[in-house]
C-alpha cells in the first residue's frame, strides 16, 4: 500500500471550538450556571482550553512521530532502525586532476596523498592516493576527493580547479580534466521514508523488484527514481534517474551496480546491468491569452506562468516512464491565470519504462489581453 493512500490520524480531538464548547458544558452542568462572554470565570475557563488544545496538538504529533508517514527527523531515523535501514550521510564530490611539469624529466615527481588544490582559494579537493610523474612523462591524472561533503563540491567544469595549495616541486600547473560530481547532502525526509517503506523486499534474494529498488536508492542520495525490467530470462536493467531529472554518469552507474550485484543480494543467475535511461526530448512553443478583467494583474500573472513552466518542466522530467503530457502542461499554465493557450509543442508522447522525459528550448509567449 502507498503511503499517500492511507487516511489521515488523529489521536486526540484537538478541535479549540469543540474543546472550548465541552468545558463550558460541563462546568454548567455541575454549577448550574451559564456564563457570559465577558464572564471572568469564562474567560479563565477559555484560558484553560486553550492549553488542552495545544496539549492536545503536542499529543498528535508525538502519536505521528510513531507512524512512518508522518515521521520525521531524528523519529524517523529510529523508525529506520526496525528494518536495518541507516539514513545516508552525505558525500563528497569528486574528479580527476592532472599535475604538469614543465619537461619530461630522468625521475619520478612525486605527489603525496593528501594534497591539497583548488578552484578558488576556499574549497578544497585533496588527493585520495599517492601518484608521480612517471620518468619521461609530463603529467599524471590523480583522483581527487572534495574536503567539504555536499553539493557544494559539484559542478566545477575542467579547467576550474586549477590552483596548487600544497606546492609539489616541479608541478607547474594542476587542472581537473573531468566535471566534480558525486556530492550529495544528507538524504532527505522524504526519500528516506520510502527506502524505509521498501526496506522489507531488501530481505528477499529471489530477485523481486522491489528488492532491486531498494538497494539501487541506497546507493546514492542523489537517485530520485528506479526502474527494473527484464528484457529476458534471467536478464535484469537497473535503470537509474537522478534528482532533477538528470541521467546518471559512469560514477553513479558503477556505485549502484556495486550495491545491487552482490552475491547476497541478487539470484545467482540473474544477469544485472545499471543503465542510464533513454532520454526523449521535447520543446515547449506556445502563447497564451490573460482576460480582460485580470490585466491589473497582468505583471504577476505573467510571473506564475513562467513557474508554472518551471513545475511543468520539474514534473515531467523527474519520473521514468512518465508520458510526455500536453494537457498537463495547459491545466498548470491556466491553473496560473492564462485565460487561453495556443500550444503547438509538446504533443503527447507515450514513454516506456526505461525512457525519462528532457526539456528542450521553451518559447513561450504572452499574446495580449483578450474578452471573455
Amino acid at each position: 500500500m502507498s503511503l499517500k493512500n492511507l487516511p489521515d490520524i488523529q489521536f486526540v480531538e484537538a478541535d479549540a471550538e469543540k474543546t472550548i464548547s465541552n468545558i463550558l458544558t460541563v462546568h454548567e452542568g455541575i454549577t448550574g450556571k451559564s456564563l457570559a462572554p465577558a464572564d471572568p470565570e469564562r474567560l479563565f475557563l477559555m484560558g484553560l482550553a486553550s492549553i488542552i488544545v495545544q496539549q492536545r496538538e503536542l499529543i498528535n504529533h508525538a502519536g505521528k512521530m510513531n507512524l512512518l508517514a508522518y515521521s520525521e527527523g531524528d523519529h524517523l531515523d529510529h523508525l529506520g532502525a526496525f528494518t536495518e535501514t541507516e539514513r545516508l550521510d552525505s558525500s563528497a564530490a569528486g574528479t580527476l586532476c592532472r599535475f604538469s611539469i614543465a619537461e619530461a624529466l630522468g625521475f619520478v615527481v612525486a605527489i603525496n596523498k593528501g594534497t591539497r588544490v583548488s578552484p578558488d582559494g576556499t574549497l578544497f579537493f585533496k588527493t585520495e592516493s599517492y601518484a608521480e610523474v612517471a620518468m619521461g612523462d609530463t603529467f599524471v591524472d590523480v583522483p581527487v576527493t572534495c574536503m567539504a561533503t555536499g553539493t557544494v563540491g559539484n559542478g566545477y567544469v575542467p579547467g576550474q580547479i586549477n590552483q596548487v595549495v600544497d606546492p609539489v616541486p616541479y608541478v607547474v600547473s594542476v587542472s581537473n580534466t573531468i566535471t566534480s560530481t558525486g556530492g550529495a547532502d544528507k538524504e532527505g525526509n522524504e526519500p528516506y521514508r520510502e527506502r524505509i517503506h521498501n526496506a522489507p523486499d531488501k530481505y528477499s534474494v529471489a530477485g523481486p523488484e522491489g528488492a532491486y529498488i531498494y538497494w539501487a536508492k541506497s546507493a546514492h542520495q542523489e537517485i530520485a527514481d528506479v526502474a527494473v525490467v527484464s528484457p529476458a530470462d534471467a536478464t535484469v536493467q537497473v535503470v537509474v534517474l537522478l534528482s532533477g531529472g538528470r541521467l546518471p554518469d559512469e560514477t553513479i552507474l558503477q556505485t549502484v551496480a556495486d550495491a545491487v550485484t552482490p552475491k547476497n543480494r541478487r539470484p545467482l543467475t540473474d544477469r544485472v546491468s545499471v543503465i542510464a535511461p533513454v532520454p526523449v526530448g521535447f520543446d515547449i512553443d506556445a502563447d497564451y491569452f490573460i482576460s480582460g478583467e485580470n490585466q491589473e494583474a497582468i505583471s504577476e500573472i505573467q510571473s506564475r506562468v513562467s513557474k508554472a513552466i518551471a513545475d511543468y518542466t520539474a514534473w515531467q522530467c523527474e519520473k521514468l516512464g512518465r508520458d510526455i503530457n500536453p494537457d498537463e502542461l495547459v491545466f498548470r499554465l491556466k491553473s496560473a491565470g492564462a485565460k487561453r493557450v495556443v500550444l503547438r509543442s509538446p504533443s503527447f508522447q507515450k514513454l516506456a519504462t526505461t525512457q525519462v522525459a528532457q526539456a528542450g528550448t521553451q518559447t513561450l509567449n504572452y499574446a495580449g489581453v483578450e474578452d471573455e
